[in-house]
């Protein structure tokens, strides 16, 4: 499978003529290549989208709607295509990658409908003469980074309020993983989308950095670690771009002493080990209570022995293998810093060798318990299948154990006392907070950050919004209507 660069609604290749190996993470073999974008192909495809977003902000919002429409129902008909591309180049198991993109379908509906919604006001106004209108516009041109965890959702997340709202949208997809996004591409081209109103451009740190300096380029939006969010921050200041970054998480999951522990174990197993932990809200700590850690541990340890490595394509494969190197060189950096420190090894713990596939990227999902609060895997993001487990006793507060970090994605909470549980909630210091759930995203809610893992939000109608803009006019009649 092969791919080049998509600029003013033609797929061409790099300026460079640069390209890069995508590898199956499973079996470290060649699944294809795609052209690799630099700055000049950033230049080419802002030009074409100043073009594009000339006439795509006029179009009436039920004509963009429409477009959306059928590239949401092209993208449900082509999700096995898709689904396998994905599985190849990112690992997860072919069922997740087929929940990824039929959600990511299921934004671009949303989004088509909400984006018709998009309404404004007429404001009081003091005097008699006067009639202010308020009302929303586009912001231009938005640059978006995408991550190789889920490229094809957090992808649709961008730019499915991005063009409801009227903009044109230059894209920055993972070199993990673009193929999958390819096919995305694809069907909204298809689909009928303009000319120059989506780039999709591969590309490292350069493309990054023009994308985020470019002086026609009016708003970045990333998911990305909080370094790169930072160095985002720094780039754009210079011409006052608007920002939405939603940044690296370390999620704390609180197990207060009445909870259901298998109820609970299970909950922060599936947050902690599914797509191999590489997931922004995933659970990096557990804070259980003294009185019932044993238990929960012990079931914890059940949950993580029943999960089976191997490659994503195999139908009874529940994990598939981590997507880099790197995210095993911090998997086990983290664990010889908990052990360090006085951790216990409960379950996993090092890289596992599936039979058929020995060259493969799998790392055991791991259980640590007894971990210090001082610990790595307490305060940095482990990004991958690692659960840290800290036992409080009663006089000790779980919400500031919680909120001891400087990061505030998402926080989980399990308790039968739902009363003393939503206390606890409105306690913690994150963008999004799971009370007996262990999931934070919900599509007509808005999902981001506190703290130094970002802000903005997507999703909901905020994610809307976000990617657009206030306009007042206040207008003087000349004369008033006769009584």
């Amino acid at each position: 499978m092969d791919r080049s660069l998509y600029i003013d609604g033609r797929w061409v290749a790099a300026r460079s003529g640069e390209t890069i190996d995508v590898v199956d993470p499973a079996t470290r073999r060649l699944v294809g290549r795609s052209s690799l974008a630099g700055a000049p192909d950033v230049d080419l495809a802002v030009e074409a989208a100043r073009i594009g977003f000339a006439t795509w902000s006029r179009t009436p919002a039920a004509e963009r709607a429409a477009i959306l429409h059928r590239a949401a129902a092209l993208v449900n008909e082509r999700v096995d295509e898709i689904a396998a591309a994905l599985t190849l180049e990112q690992g997860k198991p072919l069922a997740d990658s087929r929940k990824e993109i039929l959600f990511g379908a299921v934004v671009l509906d949303y989004y088509a409908e909400e984006g018709k919604r998009l309404g404004g006001s007429v404001r009081p106004s003091d005097r008699p003469d006067i009639r202010s209108i308020v009302s929303w516009a586009p912001l231009g041109i938005v640059g978006a980074i995408v991550p190789w965890n889920y490229p094809i959702d957090l992808y649709c997340w961008k730019i499915g309020p991005a063009l409801a709202a009227g903009n044109a949208v230059i894209v920055k997809p993972p070199l993990e993983t673009p193929l999958a996004v390819g096919l995305l591409v694809q069907a909204l081209h298809d689909a009928g989308l303009p000319a120059g109103v989506l780039a999709d451009l591969p590309g490292g740190i350069e493309a990054g950095q023009r994308l985020a300096s470019h002086p026609q380029v009016d708003m970045i939006t990333a998911t990305a670690s909080t370094r790169t969010g930072q160095a985002l921050m720094r780039t754009a200041a210079d011409t006052m771009k608007r920002l939405s970054l939603e940044l690296g998480g370390q999620s704390p999951f609180i197990v207060l002493d009445d909870a259901d522990v298998e109820e609970a174990a299970a909950a922060a197993a599936r947050r902690s080990f599914s797509n191999t932990g590489q997931i922004c809200i995933a659970v990096n700590r557990v804070i259980v209570a003294d009185s019932l850690a044993d238990d929960f541990v012990a079931a914890l340890a059940e949950e993580a022995s029943r999960i089976r490595l191997g490659h994503g394509t195999d139908d009874d494969v529940t994990c598939g293998p981590a997507t880099t190197a790197g995210v095993i060189r911090t998997a086990r950096a983290h664990i010889d810093d908990a052990l360090a420190r006085g951790a216990t090894l409960v379950a996993g713990g090092s890289t596992a060798v599936v039979d058929d596939l020995p060259d493969g990227l799998f790392f055991q999902p791991t259980v640590l318990d007894h971990v210090p609060t001082t610990a790595l895997s307490m305060n940095e993001e482990t990004f991958g299948p690692v659960v840290a487990v800290h036992r409080f006793a009663p006089y000790e507060s779980a919400t500031a154990l919680a909120n001891a970090t400087p990061f505030g994605l998402a926080a989980y909470v399990y308790g039968r006392d739902l009363d003393r549980a939503w206390a606890v909630a409105e306690g913690l210091h994150a963008g999004g907070v799971g009370v007996n759930v262990n999931d934070v995203t919900e599509l007509q809610a808005p999902f981001g950050g506190w703290k130094m893992s970002g802000f903005g939000r997507e999703l909901g109608p905020e994610g809307l919004t976000g990617f657009s803009q206030q306009r007042h006019i206040r207008i003087r009649r000349h004369r008033l209507p006769e009584a």
